[in-house]
């Protein structure tokens, strides 16, 4: 891998991150396209940690409060229901919950969710499916509902199903927040939040790999300036997705994916 493919999967890893197209599965298609064999593992390890910071500096106050609710906040039960002293502290057990089911079913079908990642069909034919998962946001009347427990445990099986390359993961998440009455920019913020976990527990499981293989001094340059790439790009992506939900206009986001799922599916069976 040379410095300009580094560069350019850091920008597409670091863009659809989080932007609702699936970087999982756009990873896999610009694989090809660039004509790189099977995926690098510890370029997708720093991939994964510079999103991480992307996403870590968006939301830094809102997870500072988070953490401090952690060790300060209480939790007590008045007339049969449970009460928080600090709503950042109902916040972050709600996280907790929602991270459960995505962990446990990686945990349980990783051999087959990285057969996935070698299908580039199945991968276009993914996107397509997001993209009738954001469409129907668009249907779907505004409300105006803080984040639930009910929400986060909705959230939280959608981002299991967005384990598969191809369904993205924010915008399946969104999508969940939006059906189930959630406000779209709590939902959209609540995905956001909920993206740490999965990125953090994701990177650990492949950094333990890499530790093994060890780092081969030609790499390091690519994995650099590929990982400044990420980080750069992921923060742009948060800002213009939060912007793109204040204005109601996820669902157009449908397009882009039906087209690149038709487009990839097109190249990859006519080649």
């Amino acid at each position: 891998m040379n410095l300009f493919q580094a560069i350019i999967l850091g920008l597409v890893q670091g863009l659809t991150e989080f932007l609702p197209v699936s970087s999982s599965g756009h990873l896999v298609l610009f694989e090809k396209l660039l004509g790189l064999g099977a995926s690098n593992l510890r370029f997708e390890v720093a991939l994964h940690l510079a999103t991480l910071v992307a996403v870590c500096f968006a939301f830094r106050r809102r997870i500072g409060k988070l953490i401090k609710a952690i060790f300060t906040g209480r939790i007590r039960r008045v007339k049969g229901k449970w009460q928080f002293s600090d709503d950042n502290l109902r916040l972050a057990l709600m996280l907790i919950l929602a991270t459960i089911p995505a962990a446990v079913i990686g945990i349980l079908f990783d051999d087959l969710i990285e057969q996935a990642f070698n299908n580039p069909v199945a991968v276009s034919l993914a996107l397509l499916a997001t993209g009738a998962i954001l469409f129907g946001t668009g249907k779907v009347a505004k409300r105006q509902e803080k984040i639930s427990w009910k929400h986060s445990l909705i959230i939280g099986f959608s981002q299991a199903l967005a384990i598969l390359p191809g369904i993205s993961r924010s915008g399946t998440t969104i999508s969940a927040g939006i059906y189930s009455g959630a406000d779209q920019e709590k939902a959209a913020e609540f995905s956001f939040l909920l993206s740490i976990p999965v990125i953090l527990g994701a990177g650990l499981l492949e950094f333990k790999d890499v530790l093994k293989t060890g780092l081969p001094p030609g790499e390091l340059a690519a994995i650099i300036f590929g990982g400044l790439a990420a980080a750069l790009s992921g923060y742009l992506a948060i800002n213009i997705l939060l912007k793109i939900i204040r204005n109601s206009k996820l669902q157009y986001f449908a397009y882009y994916c039906w087209a690149a799922g038709l487009i990839s599916l097109a190249w990859l069976l006519l080649k």
